[in-house]
């Protein structure tokens, strides 16, 4: 789950993380009052999209930038109007673009220097680590490419927690001195500890800077959160925007299915995910490009496989189907039901390959073969590629 800039702030604000002050508006008016808020101050229009570039990005009515400076609080409103209700383009959006339903309008400040700062979960260690860099306000990963001496990396012992001499260690790495130390190290120890409270696996801060004034400041943040985890806090699930995401995804999540669309024209149902990467996988190895990635989970009821169909004709580019269930816990013969009355509600047309196996599966194929409709079985994952992408292509 991603969330908006403006929020990524007021988790900061909870955790007592330096940043600069603003609030968020959804019309000219609440703009004007925002700005009016930060009379005397330099103040910051910034576009609320989940997609970077926002600054160099174009706007479908013609209007450029979605991150602009304003010398008066009027300027600021004039420039949500602006942007207010309108689509931003920018490199990360493609051409189809984000509609713009909330305006930033913060606290602007001079920048004497950027850096990098994030905590996020090594996947090698399982634990957390620090990464750091002098090299902020640029992408890290071109940092690592091109200044790989450049990137600190400080790992923190899950029980043991942040230590104060790491603290120090990358305090010194980074070129802090006196008050400036000590204030990143209380931003890094708040910082680690709201990683910890939200449970976060990312929070990165791009770019942490240090103004003239001598203030270390977060900037801008990314968080990602452990899913899993989420019910605990109602809180940041709240933070959801639903209309910066693929409105199948948003229906896949109410049925508790993970689906992620890709760009091909065979879509996959498939239980488990490492058996959703290898189908996938086989598809394209016999010639064929996977629509989606589909799970539905070791115990998925009939109503979740008649709403995975649904979602999958959804997308307009799909133009046949592969079923491929293991049965473990799973009841193929439940499985069957649900193809079966999914492909009969939505009055299906396109080439359907099923491959059970495991537990009930002849139950199941009985199912499928006394229902009457085109269904295509296989007996292994490698021949129901096969026919689906031979399917495909007859019908093309």
């Amino acid at each position: 789950m991603n969330i908006h800039e403006y929020q990524a702030k007021e988790l900061f604000q909870k955790y007592n993380v330096p940043t600069p002050g603003g609030s968020v508006a959804g019309t000219p008016e609440e703009a004007l009052a925002a700005a009016q808020a930060l009379a005397g101050k330099t103040i910051v229009v910034k576009a609320q999209i989940h997609a970077g570039g926002r600054g160099k990005g174009v706007f479908k009515n013609g209007f450029k930038g979605g991150v602009h400076l304003a010398d008066s609080a009027e300027k600021a409103a004039d420039l949500a109007k602006s942007m207010l209700g309108e689509v931003l383009v920018t490199h990360q959006t493609g051409e189809a673009g984000r509609l713009v339903n909330k305006v930033l309008i913060a606290e602007g400040v001079d920048i004497k220097k950027e850096y990098y700062l994030a905590v996020l979960v090594d996947r090698e260690t399982k634990a957390p680590v620090i990464i750091a860099s002098t090299e902020g306000g640029v992408d890290i990963e071109h940092v690592a490419e091109h200044h790989p001496e450049k990137i600190i990396h400080v790992g923190v012992h899950p029980l043991a927690g942040l230590q104060p001499y790491q603290i120090r260690t990358l305090a010194s790495q980074l070129g802090f001195k006196g008050d400036q130390a000590k204030q990143f190290g209380v931003l890094l120890s708040n910082v680690y500890k709201l990683f910890l409270g939200a449970d976060c696996s990312q929070v990165e801060i791009n770019p942490l800077v240090e103004t003239p004034e001598g203030r270390i400041l977060a900037l801008d943040a990314k968080f990602n959160f452990d899913d899993n985890a989420l019910y605990r806090h109602p809180d940041i699930v709240a933070m959801r925007d639903t209309t910066e995401e693929d409105p199948r995804e948003v229906a896949a999540s109410e049925f508790n299915l993970n689906y992620i669309g890709l760009d091909g024209n065979i879509a996959c149902l498939v239980n488990g995910a490492g058996l959703a990467m290898a189908t996938m996988d086989i598809i394209q190895h016999f010639g064929g490009t996977p629509a989606n990635f589909l799970d539905v989970g070791g115990g998925a009821s009939k109503d979740q496989v008649i709403a995975a169909f649904k979602i999958i004709l959804g997308d307009a580019n799909v133009k046949g189907i592969l079923v491929n269930i293991f049965g473990g816990i799973m009841d193929c013969d439940i499985i069957a039901q649900g193809i079966v009355a999914a492909a009969r509600e939505v009055g299906l047309s396109l080439p359907l390959v099923v491959r059970l196996e495991g537990n009930n599966v002849a139950a199941g194929l009985a199912t499928l073969n006394a229902s009457g409709l085109k269904i295509t079985s296989a007996t292994t994952m490698a021949e129901g590629a096969r026919k689906i992408v031979a399917e495909v292509k007859a019908a093309a």
